[in-house]
């Protein structure tokens, strides 16, 4: 991946409670641009797949785009130096009810690229347990109506190309897993597997 262009000069337009709005003059080499962007803390998403080879998929209200998205169970790297496979474990359990024994990185993304710094990191989770109803994560605002359901893996990928379902999360997990489930599983990554930009180096670097 080719090194980020020199940045001239950020103003901050917008400090929202999640994420920022920002303005970049940046150096292209042939010429200077200025580039408006969300700057974002970055996210895991989590393929949580049975020994049926069903996904566990959760619908909830996305207000930016004003429809109930049918989604694997997602959440924000915004809790100090977590790693992210310690917050695909917290959000799992959050979101699912869920605990996994065995985790691996599936795919890393940028999600919108063009208008956003938010880097992604997918991970399967296999070897599930439900989470006893005691220990259970009280759910607020969007996630309070949130509904879960298990989607055989081919039937989401049926969703997809019909274009049924629309979420970027969904369709590239479902995606990779499908790809990784042909391979044998032979294209996992551990689960500590170095990330290429993550977020915290995409912050060091400006982005």
């Amino acid at each position: 991946m080719a090194a980020p262009r020199p940045t001239l000069a950020r103003h901050e337009r917008f400090e929202g409670r999640v994420w920022n709005l920002v303005s970049d003059e940046v150096e292209l080499g042939h010429a200077r641009v200025t580039r408006d962007f969300v700057q974002h803390t970055g996210a895991v998403v989590m393929v949580a797949l049975n020994e049926a080879d069903e996904m566990y998929l959760v619908r909830q209200y996305r207000h930016p785009v004003g429809v109930e998205c049918w989604e694997p169970p997602a959440g924000l790297l915004d809790v100090g130096d977590e790693l992210p496979v310690e917050a695909a474990k917290r959000e799992l359990h959050e979101e699912a009810d869920l605990t996994a024994a065995t985790w691996h990185v599936l795919a890393d993304f940028f999600p919108s690229g063009g208008g956003s710094s938010e880097a992604v990191r997918g991970f399967l989770a296999r070897d599930l347990a439900t989470v006893p109803e005691a220990e259970r994560h009280v759910r607020t605002d969007e996630e309070h109506d949130m509904v879960g359901a298990w989607v055989p893996l081919d039937d989401v990928l049926a969703a997809i190309t019909a274009g049924r379902v629309h979420a970027s999360s969904l369709v590239v997990g479902a995606m990779a897993v499908d790809r990784a489930r042909r391979a044998g599983w032979t294209t996992l990554r551990p689960a500590d597997a170095p990330w290429l930009l993550p977020p915290a180096d995409r912050r060091r670097h400006g982005v």
